[in-house]
């Protein structure tokens, strides 16, 4: 086979496994097709690999091979986490991918000819975005495990030395591509990239993490997508530009579901404890009710909307609220889950967990879909969710989150929420609506409360 034609197949297999992506994208924008989705993005990654192996400028295996069982030896115990740890383990696979792409850059200046000046402008803008990924990552990964604070940390000015980092990394970038040889500026531009990173997410709270994680999701995107252009690599272009894209237009569904800017969930250090909420929350009294009382008013029900967050995530009671969706089934109880777009950790998250415990997909439902249905529900049930369910929301203009949609619960006959304390969520907010007359907290781990509801449910049925 002449090289020439040799060249065709590998470009025509190239196309095959860009269609791939692209209709990996198409599945995964659906619960139903989700499972061929993520199977087409597999098959067409795993084309592409196998793919450039063949390339005639590839000419040793060794330290690919070795680098391949090192990037198993990381990749399956991180393939193998629980459910609920699906947030910091997306960052940590955004973070090893940016850091992908700027260690090649960086090899790409250091070790190819000198680059011309639009070269430079390609290697610097790819390293720049690749580094203050990679940490800004690694600091949203800590933030999720709860490593490190997930409150902003915040000092006067922040803002304005964070950006002038940035512009001192562009300031760099810029003296590169004006004299490529100064090999010295290289480095310094690297380091000043690593400590945006790092400075960029800090600030930000736990409560705008699902945003930060599709925004770093799309930074990764680009730069592998200029990683494709300093290599040349045409299918390396497409399928960064594919992440990348995705990335932002999930980052403005978010920015959309919160009714807030991309420069507040940046800048605005959201999610600091509000005191005086902290004071008010003082001198308010709150009805609690035992498993026992609870279960009989879910017995009683009609209709039943349960609302998952985070809570219900660090509990792993998933499998458990799919034991309670059974049961009050059995009952002839119309039991439905009301799905915020933002509620845990990322963007997707509740349905994920709700998917891996084989709760049907046709009784999850969109915020704008069942938010009429409310007032016509007996009971709504909130498991550890507190911002998304904050009617603050809509009445209170001095709370960080007016305008924000939200799940209208509070429109519900009865509301049981399944908290562990009375400690405001991660917009570090107090809720209104654990107040109201209407109102049933039930407190505990929520794996355990709901395990008490089916238990009392359960023995109440023979």
């Amino acid at each position: 086979m002449t090289e020439l034609a040799l060249q065709q197949y590998l470009d025509f297999a190239y196309i095959i496994a860009v269609i791939l992506f692209i209709l990996s994208l198409k599945f995964l924008s659906s619960p139903v097709s989700a499972r061929w989705g993520v199977l087409a993005g597999e098959i067409g990654a795993a084309l592409a690999v196998a793919v450039t192996l063949f390339n005639p400028e590839v000419t040793q295996y060794k330290w690919i091979l070795i680098t391949l069982i090192i990037g198993a030896g990381v990749g399956v115990p991180l393939g193998m986490v629980h459910m609920t740890t699906v947030p910091q383990r997306t960052a940590l696979s955004h973070a090893f991918g940016a850091l992908s792409a700027a260690i090649i850059g960086i090899a790409e200046f250091y070790v190819g000819t000198t680059p011309t000046r639009f070269q430079m402008g390609e290697i610097a803008l790819e390293v720049i975005i690749g580094s203050l990924t990679f940490t800004g990552s690694l600091i949203a990964a800590g933030k999720l495990q709860e490593i490190l604070p997930q409150r902003p940390i915040v000092y006067r000015g922040q803002n304005i030395v964070s950006l002038s980092v940035l512009a001192g990394a562009l300031g760099l970038a810029t003296a590169l591509v004006v004299n490529p040889a100064n090999t010295l500026l290289f480095p310094i531009m690297v380091t000043v990239a690593l400590l945006f990173g790092i400075m960029l997410v800090t600030p930000i709270g736990g409560a705008d993490m699902p945003t930060v994680i599709s925004l770093l999701n799309s930074y990764a995107g680009v730069s592998a997508a200029l990683l494709g252009f300093v290599l040349n690599s045409k299918v390396l272009v497409v399928a960064g530009a594919l992440d990348g894209s995705s990335g932002f237009i999930l980052s403005v569904i978010m920015c959309k579901a919160m009714n807030r800017s991309f420069t507040n969930v940046m800048f605005g250090a959201f999610g600091q404890v509000q005191a005086a909420a902290a004071a008010a929350q003082e001198e308010r009294t709150v009805r609690s009710a035992s498993p026992e009382e609870a279960a009989g008013i879910l017995a009683a029900a009609s209709r039943v909307v349960v609302v998952p967050g985070y809570g219900m995530a660090v509990a792993q009671a998933q499998h458990k609220v799919r034991e309670l969706y059974d049961v009050l089934s059995k009952k002839g109880i119309d039991v439905r889950f009301a799905i915020h777009p933002v509620a845990g950790r990322m963007p997707g998250h509740m349905n994920v967990l709700l998917a891996e415990a084989d709760i049907p997909y046709d009784r999850l439902i969109e915020m704008d879909e069942i938010n009429g249905e409310f007032a016509q529900t007996d009971v709504a049930l909130i498991i550890g969710a507190n911002d998304v369910t904050n009617p603050a929301a809509r009445t209170d203009k001095s709370s960080p989150i007016y305008g924000m949609p939200i799940l209208d619960v509070d429109k519900a006959r009865t509301v049981m929420v399944i908290k562990r304390s009375m400690n405001p969520g991660f917009a570090g907010i107090d809720n209104p609506l654990y107040y109201m007359d209407r109102t049933l907290m039930l407190f505990g781990d929520a794996k355990a409360v709901v395990n008490g509801l089916v238990h009392e449910l359960s023995a109440n049925s023979h």
